[in-house]
């Protein structure tokens, strides 16, 4: 799975200018349970839900939310609690509330008009998705999951030497920590992105200078470092691990495409989703880092486009 047509032609400031991607897409804002979600829609066709991981925001979907959109896709970005230009209270991070709030900002949103979506989640934004699909089975069509173990049903890779597996698994730990995280990242969040950008891709240059700011100045913002602690604390708590393995017992009935990165959790998603989900395709996207969105946005679009055209002919 790799292709030279993977990675944009264009980064950074430029990318929106050659794209003319404020022109095809908007910021909104639908308010649920009191908590403002922010999101960035644009396109026409059947709807695709996106959500992002740590520490990240609808902002790493944008070079593949110009490809969708071209390929007749209506395409929604979502800022989950805590993420991005959304509110980020204080409280309750799990999954069960988290995905509660996504089915309600698709019912909010209109998303669900027509029938069932389709959702993909990176990261964090995959634990998400998986609650989402467990949770509000009626809501979506298909579910793709990209580089992201699920917290209670997988395991980390066994493949790696001891220096390497360290570098790609130290924050589960340090974002479980109570108040560090801020005390050690707040003011500096620019420099802590440009290290963790740099550790876990292979192209990185594909998140430009200025992208790093954007990310920098949602990770500054008031309760943005708290939340992103409190999703891993919630994931990993005895009740969050319980939690899934409650949802594990009940295999998923819709097609699950899983996609790893080579420098990531690898073949260990499709291995996880075959335990999780009756019908699983998927791979391991070679020649890229973690951040897939970014690092290979064009493969990506193609084994979307496929898988659903596939899911939609009922393969």
């Amino acid at each position: 799975m790799s292709d030279h047509h993977d990675m944009p032609a264009h980064v950074g400031a430029e990318f929106f200018t050659r794209t003319d991607f404020w022109a095809r897409f908007h910021h909104g804002v639908c308010t649920v349970r009191g908590v403002n979600l922010h999101y960035v829609a644009g396109g026409e066709g059947e709807p695709v839900l996106l959500i992002p991981g740590w520490p990240q925001s609808w902002y790493a979907w944008r070079y593949l939310m110009v490809q969708l959109a071209a390929a007749g896709r209506r395409v929604i970005a979502l800022d989950p609690r805590g993420m991005g230009e959304s509110d980020a209270p204080r409280g309750d991070y799990d999954q069960q509330t988290v995905a509660a709030e996504v089915h309600e900002f698709a019912v909010a949103s209109g998303l669900l008009t027509d029938g069932p979506i389709d959702l993909v989640g990176h990261d964090v934004g995959s634990w998400i998705a998986y609650a989402c699909a467990s949770d509000w089975p009626q809501d979506f069509r298909s579910l793709t999951v990209m580089d992201a173990l699920i917290p209670g049903l997988s395991t980390p890779r066994s493949d790696l030497d001891a220096a390497e597996a360290n570098l790609r698994s130290w924050h589960f730990a340090f974002n479980r920590l109570d108040d560090l995280p801020e005390i050690l990242i707040s003011g500096k969040e620019s420099a802590f992105l440009t290290w963790l950008f740099r550790a876990k891709t292979l192209r990185g240059w594909t998140i430009a200078p200025e992208d790093i700011a954007v990310y920098a100045r949602q990770l500054a913002a008031p309760g943005a470092l708290a939340a992103a602690s409190a999703y891993y604390q919630a994931a990993f708590s005895p009740a969050g691990v319980a939690a899934n393995q409650r949802r594990a017992e009940t295999r998923l009935q819709l097609p699950v495409l899983a996609l790893g990165a080579e420098r990531g959790v690898g073949d260990g998603i499709v291995k996880a989703m075959a335990g999780l989900a009756h019908r699983v395709s998927g791979g391991v996207i070679a020649g890229a880092g973690h951040y897939l969105p970014e690092e290979a946005p064009g493969r990506l679009a193609d084994e979307l486009t496929a898988f659903w055209s596939l899911s939609d002919a009922g393969a």
